[in-house]
C-alpha cells in the first residue's frame, strides 16, 4: 500500500474551472479542499492554480487536469477559451514536480471504475463481462467519447475524437436532417446533432420542414437566451406540450442511442456503456422512454450482443474531477 499523498486535480472548461485537493487511503481518494472559478475571469490556468494554492497550506507535488480539448505532446488549447496549457510551464510557475494533462473525457472515463451505484442511473441492466472494455459517450457542449481497457490489474482510459465521425442517418427523417446540415456545414458529424450545440440544429431543421408550428412564447424566449436549455425545458414540460421541442429531443435521443451503440461495437464494450456530460442527467425521462435503447440495440445481426451490454447515466457532476485525481494517483503508483 502506498503512503498517503496529496494530489491537485482539475476539470478545466470554457465556462468554469473546478480544482480540488485529494488525498489517498491506499487506492481510495477523499476530497480535502475544493473550489470553482469562472474561467473567463482569468487569463491563464496558472493564475487560477496560484490563487487556489494560496488558500491552502498543503504542499502539493503532483497534479492532473482534464481539459476541454485535445492534448498533444503535453500541450492543450482549450475550447472556448484563449488559453494554451503546457505542462512544463505549469510545473515551473506553480512549483509542481509532475503535471499531467488529459482530455476531459479521458478524465471522466478514468472515474468510471470508481463510481458507486449512487453515482449511476441504469438504462439497461445487461450482463457486464469482467475486465471487458468499457465505453463512455458524453453529450455536453460538444460530444465527447472515450473508452477503457483492462491490463490485468486495472482499467486504463483512452481518448477518442469519435464524436466528429460522419453522421449516418437511420431513416428518412434523419436523411433529410443530414441533407439540411450538409447545406449548412458541409461535413456533418454526430456532434452536430448529439450535443448542446446540436440541439438547435435539429430544432432549425424541424422548423424549416414545417412539421410543427413554433409557438409565439417560444420564439420570444429563443431570441433572448441560449436556445439549448429552452428547447430541452420545453420538450420536458408536460403542461405546455411543445411539439416542435418534443420532436427535437426525440431525434436527439434516437441519434444518441445509435451512436452509443456504434461506439459499443467499435470497442466491444461488453463491460458497459456510460453516458456522461451535462445533458443525460437532465433528460432522464426522455432516455427512459424506449427510443434510446431501441436505436442502441438496432445493429442487425449483433442486436443480441448490444442487448446484453449494461448502459448507465453518470449522475455525479464531478466525475471528471474525480477521474483526474485517480489518473494522478495511478501515475504516481506507476512511476513509484
Amino acid at each position: 500500500m502506498m503512503n498517503k499523498k496529496y494530489f491537485l486535480a482539475g476539470d478545466i472548461g470554457g465556462t468554469k474551472t473546478n480544482l480540488a485537493v485529494f488525498t489517498n487511503e491506499g487506492d481510495t481518494l477523499a476530497t480535502i479542499h475544493e473550489k470553482t472559478f469562472a474561467s473567463s475571469s482569468y487569463s491563464s490556468l496558472d493564475m487560477i492554480i496560484k490563487e487556489f494554492l494560496a488558500s491552502s497550506d498543503i504542499q502539493l507535488k503532483c497534479a492532473c487536469f482534464g481539459v476541454a480539448g485535445p492534448v498533444l505532446e503535453d500541450k492543450a488549447d482549450i475550447t472556448n477559451l484563449p488559453w494554451t496549457i503546457v505542462t512544463k510551464q505549469l510545473r515551473e510557475s506553480c512549483g509542481l514536480q509532475s503535471v499531467h494533462l488529459i482530455n476531459d473525457l479521458t478524465a471522466t472515463a478514468s472515474a468510471v471504475p470508481y463510481l458507486t451505484k449512487d453515482d449511476l442511473h441504469t438504462l439497461n441492466s445487461g450482463n457486464a463481462l469482467s475486465r471487458a472494455a468499457i465505453a463512455v459517450i458524453a453529450p455536453g457542449t460538444g460530444l465527447g467519447e472515450a473508452f477503457l481497457t483492462h491490463n490485468g490489474s486495472n482499467y486504463t482510459a483512452h481518448p477518442s475524437e469519435g464524436g466528429h465521425c460522419d453522421f449516418a442517418p437511420a431513416n428518412e427523417m434523419e436523411s433529410d436532417l443530414l441533407r439540411f446540415l450538409q447545406g449548412k456545414y458541409g461535413h456533418v458529424s454526430y456532434e452536430r446533432i448529439c450535443s448542446g450545440r446540436g440541439l438547435p440544429n435539429i430544432f432549425d431543421f424541424i422548423k424549416e420542414k414545417g412539421v410543427y408550428p413554433e409557438p409565439q412564447w417560444l420564439s420570444e424566449q429563443l431570441l433572448q437566451d441560449d436556445p439549448t436549455p429552452i428547447i430541452v425545458n420545453a420538450a420536458l414540460d408536460e403542461d405546455k406540450q411543445c411539439q416542435i421541442c418534443s420532436a427535437t429531443l426525440e431525434i436527439f435521443v434516437s441519434v444518441l442511442g445509435a451512436e452509443a451503440g456504434n461506439l459499443a461495437l467499435k470497442v466491444m464494450a461488453t463491460g458497459g456503456v456510460y453516458l456522461g456530460g451535462g445533458i443525460p442527467p437532465r433528460i432522464l425521462h426522455a432516455l427512459q422512454n424506449g427510443d434510446f435503447m431501441r436505436t442502441f440495440r438496432a445493429k442487425g445481426r449483433l442486436s443480441d450482443t448490444l442487448d446484453d451490454i449494461p448502459v448507465y447515466v453518470i449522475m455525479n457532476p464531478k466525475a471528471a474531477l474525480l477521474g483526474a485525481a485517480y489518473y494522478a494517483l495511478q501515475q504516481e503508483k506507476f512511476n513509484g
